[in-house]
């Protein structure tokens, strides 16, 4: 009765793992699977979409209030808007619980092995934590793709983001350093386009360099033709 009980709680156990992961059980576990060294494999499992992730604007590309386009006065108060929105976008992001991101679309979990010196848990239990993120996800910004795509984090072979957490002995807290670790990737990409419009106060200042910086070449410009003239006249005797 002890042997069959043990592995009821064994089997209990599992199924509360795979509920945490938000995967399903199709048959029964047995006590040889659950002491499988083998790395749980990732979730194929459809996620439910979190609607407590905020909506990104449609936008592929931020536009720079300090072009061309922006000093037309029409246009300027449109990307004035357009900015507005994706600052809005990115606070709330900021304030966002990594944790919103367990049930986010495009997640996907799994747990293997840690490697390395350690404790006497290294090489047995499955500690290590991996979280990928589809780059398609509709919660991702758009216009922050082309640098999530130069991060040392992406994976081209999956077109996703790839972070891992062996931090503790804990998979609950290793897999929350990983959705911490890619909400600041994400955070980090989609800042790194977004400019801020340049006063007039500043405006003036670097129209009064680039003024004297002329005024300046031209002066130094007049004194070389001087000298060359001087050079060629030849001497009176």
């Amino acid at each position: 009765m002890s042997a069959i009980s043990s592995k009821l709680q064994l089997i209990l156990a599992a199924r509360s793992a795979c509920k945490y992961l938000g995967t399903k059980t199709t048959r029964p576990l047995t006590a040889n699977k659950l002491l499988s060294p083998r790395s749980v494999p990732f979730s194929t499992s459809p996620v439910v979409w979190s609607s407590s992730l905020p909506t990104p604007p449609p936008i592929t590309r931020l536009p720079d209030p300090n072009s061309e386009e922006g000093s037309d006065k029409g246009k300027a108060a449109e990307i004035s808007e357009t900015l507005q929105r994706v600052r809005q976008w990115l606070e709330k992001f900021k304030q966002l619980d990594a944790g919103t991101l367990r049930e986010a679309k495009g997640i996907e979990m799994s747990f293997s092995r840690s490697s390395g010196p350690g404790g006497q848990n290294v090489n047995k239990v499955n500690t290590k934590a991996t979280v990928r993120c589809a780059l398609d996800a509709p919660w991702i910004p758009a216009w922050a793709k082309s640098s999530l795509v130069k991060d040392p984090h992406y994976t081209a072979s999956s077109h996703s983001i790839l972070v891992t957490s062996t931090t503790t002995r804990s998979q609950a807290q290793n897999i929350d350093d990983c959705l911490s670790k890619l909400r600041n990737i994400i955070l980090a990409a989609s800042m790194e386009n977004l400019k801020n419009a340049t006063s007039d106060e500043i405006k003036k200042r670097v129209q009064a360099h680039v003024k004297a910086d002329k005024a300046r070449k031209r002066l130094e410009k007049e004194k070389r033709s001087s000298v060359k003239k001087g050079r060629s006249g030849g001497y009176d005797f």
